[in-house]
């Protein structure tokens, strides 16, 4: 077995790994900025301002379904390019304050798609250049960007609203969306593309198998109903700790909840590889449903950062276990689409859950609603065991 053959950490993977982290920091970055922006900016009502959060996650799934579309006939690093590119523009539309939270929308939905596009492709390359022997751990490496992008991108988005102006913000963005592209420019991705899917074929019919993979379909649910509890922290965290007094620690929440991702994440991996889906999914639920809980009833610093440490550990590990399940039940010939389809579902539940949830917050409060949360979180597991869980003994022994 060659080392070179099988060596992980090579330049385009960790470019790669950095670009995707910096796209979805942006994405965070904005998406707890941003309805405060639109409620001091445009003076807009509290379900505009959501739906200002909520649409740029709408644009994400257009970008993802066209891109897993084209992406093997134009190839992974052109769409990731085009992508970046167009990703750099349409963060500087913000700058651009007339038009009122009309043209927010628009500009916020066009930078989603951008958003999409180059983020699907850099987990299609990645896909590529991971060696099959390690790829398990390779994609698990990799998810860490995605995830340690969806904690620090809200921590520095809470603390610059803080410290400076929402144009100094949207700078700050631009700027850091301009480096992932320069960065990008050093990629070398081999044309001859190792992902075959049913999207190569432009002469067939319209089929949704050129969009979703179906094998990943059961995992996408799972992944849609668990992302509406993240969905409401991220989007509610803010106004959550100003009703109980607790801003400060609140700034530090999406740090903690990162800390709690990075000490955890290598050993759960290598317990998923060993031991099956279930050894992680299972009691990282519970603890996601926990941490909602304890954060329903939070009304002291303490318990607020206790309830990050233990989402961090739930929710942080579950998302990149149900990216790895989706990888482990497909043929790796539609890898690319069944990344596609897992993070469709989770763009659709971060981005409609605020919606969804904003409706219901004002009639029943923050308590209530986070409790609700942790009991779907817990109904998601039984439907978990359902749909995938009863069959991680199947999988293990066919992968040994």
């Amino acid at each position: 077995m060659s080392h070179t053959k099988d060596k992980l950490w090579t330049k385009d993977f960790i470019i790669v790994s950095l670009m995707n982290f910096i796209v979805i920091l942006i994405f965070y970055l904005l998406m707890v900025t941003i309805a405060s922006f639109a409620k001091n900016e445009y003076d807009a009502t509290t379900s505009q301002a959501g739906l200002a959060t909520g649409i740029y996650i709408v644009g994400t799934l257009v970008g993802r379904l066209f891109a897993g579309r084209v992406i093997n006939n134009v190839g992974a690093r052109k769409i990731m390019m085009i992508g970046l590119a167009a990703f750099i523009i349409t963060t500087a539309l913000y700058f651009v304050h007339s038009g009122g939270i009309t043209m927010l929308l628009i500009f916020r939905l066009v930078n989603g798609v951008a958003a999409g596009v180059a983020s699907t492709a850099t987990s299609t390359i990645i896909a590529q250049i991971i060696p099959s022997a390690r790829k398990a751990e390779g994609i698990g490496y990799f998810s860490m960007s995605t995830t340690l992008g969806t904690a620090i991108g809200p921590f520095l988005g809470i603390m610059l609203g803080r410290l400076v102006s929402y144009n100094t913000i949207f700078l700050f963005c631009v700027i850091l969306a301009a480096l992932a592209f320069i960065i990008g420019l050093t990629v070398r991705v081999q044309k001859a593309s190792v992902l075959q899917s049913a999207a190569d074929a432009p002469k067939v019919k319209f089929s949704l198998k050129q969009y979703i993979e179906p094998n990943a379909i059961p995992i996408a649910i799972i992944t849609f109903l668990m992302s509406l509890g993240y969905a409401a922290i991220l989007s509610f965290i803010s106004f959550f700790a100003e009703e109980r007094d607790l801003v400060a620690a609140a700034s530090f929440f999406f740090l903690v909840y990162a800390v709690a991702i990075l000490v955890t994440r290598p050993f759960s991996g290598r317990l998923m590889d060993t031991k099956g889906s279930n050894a992680i999914m299972v009691p990282c639920f519970i603890l996601f449903a926990a941490g909602l809980a304890i954060l329903s009833v939070t009304h002291s610093g303490f318990l607020l950062l206790l309830a990050a440490v233990i989402i961090g550990a739930g929710y942080g590990n579950l998302q990149s276990g149900a990216q790895a399940i989706a990888l482990k039940v497909t043929p790796g010939a539609r890898a690319g689409l069944a990344t596609s389809t897992f993070f469709i579902a989770l763009d659709a539940g971060l981005g409609f859950g605020p919606y969804i949830l904003g409706f219901v917050e004002p009639i029943v409060g923050f308590g209530t609603l986070y409790i609700g949360l942790a009991v779907l979180i817990l109904v998601t597991l039984v439907l978990y065991m359902l749909l995938h869980g009863r069959k991680d003994k199947e999988l293990i022994a066919q992968a040994h």
